[in-house]
């Protein structure tokens, strides 16, 4: 069939390269625009464009279908099929209709769990032993529209929302061109979603990402794994912000919420639970990561003191 993939970010990079390797012909991408990176804020082509680019493969950049010479480029191009991997934009009715085949989109949640745009993230923080990835055909609800297989992967207990997906991302990629061969040969249906089962995954914002010490040990763990590597967790000491990235549990403590206690090779944090977590990689502000034992020798008072005030 002739593709038109339209994705943005890292993730969807596996799915393009898988693609390129399969018997289908992709005709362009459809990405967002390029957009500021860096401390300079100098713009940056998105990571599906750079390997579109160093393929030799058109494409277009649109922040939504409706700018200028879109929609006109993508009748010309008369894609059989528009696979779709994080692309960042809605798709209007105009568009859906436009390939015969549709527009097929690799998610990764095991729909109707976790539509929405950070399903990884939100299985991770709330403790799901089970995910995986779906491909379904795109209609103009969020991730509503009918499924035409699923993929499961388990989540390791000390998964980051980053490990998870990069591990979807590979398996996913493989599923989706079988998927879109099998559609190429009239060999599977698109079944609708159940009614029951729906979940949401709304983006985690920085403010999701602000550790509250006063929730049980496993909610920080879990929320730690589950903002690493975006949008990175976060409490303050002395004022300051600093990042944190997944911790370990470690056990009953008498250390109140917060309260931190300096050990010889190790910094623990109490938690609302009574339970305790030991501090793993921390981003002090304006420095660069370092092991939290590095950190406590490096600062004064830091025993005996309490993270989040």
């Amino acid at each position: 069939m002739r593709l038109v993939l339209a994705g943005t970010p890292e993730v969807a990079v596996p799915s393009l390269d898988a693609l390129l390797a399969s018997a289908h012909d992709v005709v362009a991408v459809l990405t967002r625009p390029d957009a500021p990176a860096g401390r300079g804020r100098r713009l940056v082509a998105s990571p599906v464009a750079r390997r579109a680019e160093e393929a030799g493969i058109e494409v277009l950049r649109a922040a939504r279908l409706s700018d200028p010479g879109v929609m006109d480029r993508l009748r010309e191009l008369a894609p059989d099929c528009c696979p779709v991997v994080a692309y960042g934009a809605l798709v209007p009715a105009d568009a859906l209709s436009l390939p015969p085949h549709g527009w097929v989109n690799l998610h990764f949640s095991l729909l109707p769990a976790w539509r929405g745009a950070a399903p990884v993230q939100h299985a991770v923080l709330h403790g799901d032993e089970v995910t995986g990835a779906s491909v379904f055909q795109l209609e103009e609800g969020l991730d509503t529209g009918p499924v035409y297989g699923v993929m499961t992967e388990q989540v390791r207990p000390r998964d980051t929302s980053g490990q998870l997906l990069d591990r979807l991302a590979l398996a996913g990629a493989g599923f989706l061109v079988a998927t879109l061969d099998a559609i190429e040969r009239g060999e599977v249906v698109a079944v609708p979603q159940p009614s029951d089962g729906v979940s949401y995954a709304p983006k985690l914002s920085t403010e999701d990402a602000r550790v509250d010490w006063g929730r049980p040990a496993f909610h920080v763990d879990r929320q730690l794994r589950a903002c690493t590597p975006a949008p990175g967790a976060w409490t303050t000491w002395g004022g300051d912000r600093v990042g944190l990235g997944p911790v370990e549990p470690a056990g009953g403590t008498s250390l109140a919420p917060g309260a931190v206690a300096v050990g010889r090779r190790d910094v623990l944090v109490g938690c609302g639970d009574g339970q305790a977590v030991r501090l793993g990689e921390v981003r002090p502000a304006g420095k660069k990561p370092m092991a939290a034992d590095a950190w406590a020798r490096g600062v004064r008072d830091l025993d005996g003191s309490e993270l989040g005030t």
